[in-house]
């Protein structure tokens, strides 16, 4: 992707260098403020570059102790571009990994899920407004060195576009039931990559058995009078899972089951695309009720993130946030952080919606 340079004022720096060093705290946002996770840290001495030119960056853990994650535009971790590819992240910690380009083809993604011991990746046809015709699934039984894609697709017409999977642990693992879960964005008519407003985020599932079966399929239909999600096999009956007037990016976010605090994590852009505009929401449950963790801007210019599941603290106080730039920092960026608790001391935060030009 490709949206061009975001300088950073001499001042402006210094001031975002102090400001993010400390605990951010929600600044508005669509939801109540969380008092599970009420504030989040990043620590950008620990930011780390790699695989230049490079982007997108969904990231599954799989059964063989690898993560598996897929990119576009760029080379990868390799020398030859491609439009789209599948690396596979081996090691403990951001600071010793290493990155290994498994597959190239075409087309996009921004979903990526091991589940017993199988590859599924959710694929667009490419960039701008093609992104958004339709959303194919994929299948990869060798740890993503090929593939083999459904015969059947969400399409523009259904606006459902650019899935992403919710993640547990390895394999797939703690998950709450025998289901896959998956968040997609709905269209509202956008024809290139801006965010979607207002902004529509729905659920889906499927038997983590019969997921390339397209009649297994269903969709959040809201909740019952005591709060139990209905679920619907009629496309047109979804209910949107999360919403926010100020918009969801074009390609949703990372949606992760963090289960040292016992919470669902879902991070997507709002206002503006590519200026580091970052939603980061908990809930106890994949449906909700959601709170705000942080809302405003994380001084990067940025347009797609989320969590490692394999790099979360035991405790599920301390992440590693993987996110995708643009301009200098169009590549593979890691960046630890921490959540902060109700016991906290929590320092001001920069302005809601600044913005970084």
């Amino acid at each position: 992707m490709r949206m061009g340079f975001f300088s950073f004022d001499p001042v402006l720096r210094v001031i975002l260098a102090v400001t993010l060093a400390v605990p951010l705290v929600c600044l508005g946002g669509p939801y109540p403020q969380s008092t599970i996770i009420p504030s989040l840290s990043f620590d950008w001495s620990t930011h780390r570059r790699l695989a230049d030119d490079s982007d997108n960056w969904p990231i599954t853990w799989a059964d063989d102790d690898h993560q598996y994650t897929s990119w576009g535009d760029g080379p990868g971790f390799g020398s030859s571009r491609a439009s789209l590819g599948v690396a596979r992240i081996a090691g403990s910690s951001p600071e010793t990994m290493a990155g290994t380009n498994s597959w190239t083809g075409s087309g996009k993604s921004y979903g990526i899920l091991s589940v017993q011991g199988v590859l599924y990746m959710w694929v667009s046809p490419g960039s701008d407004g093609d992104n958004y015709q339709e959303a194919r699934l994929y299948r990869s039984t060798d740890h993503g060195s090929s593939w083999t894609q459904a015969n059947w697709a969400f399409t523009k017409a259904d606006r459902l576009i650019l899935p992403t999977f919710l993640q547990f642990g390895r394999d797939y693992a703690g998950a709450f039931d025998s289901h896959v879960y998956v968040y997609a964005n709905h269209y509202q008519g956008e024809t290139s990559l801006r965010v979607q407003k207002p902004g529509e985020i729905a659920l889906l599932r499927v038997p983590k058995t019969a997921i390339m079966d397209r009649s297994q399929y269903e969709f959040f239909g809201g909740l019952d009078a005591k709060g139990n999600p209905l679920w619907t096999s009629t496309l047109s009956a979804r209910q949107p899972v999360f919403t926010d007037a100020n918009g969801v990016g074009w390609a949703t976010g990372g949606v992760l089951y963090n289960a040292g605090l016992g919470r669902y994590l879902l991070i997507t852009e709002y206002n503006i695309t590519g200026e580091g505009n970052l939603g980061v929401f908990e809930a106890p449950k994949p449906w909700g009720p959601w709170r705000t963790v942080y809302y405003g801007n994380i001084g990067r210019a940025s347009f797609y993130a989320n969590f490692s599941a394999k790099w979360m603290s035991q405790d599920g106080r301390n992440f590693v946030l993987i996110f995708t730039g643009v301009g200098s920092d169009d590549s593979w960026n890691t960046l630890r952080g921490s959540f902060g608790s109700d016991s906290d001391t929590v320092a001001p935060a920069s302005p809601k919606n600044l913005q970084v030009k």
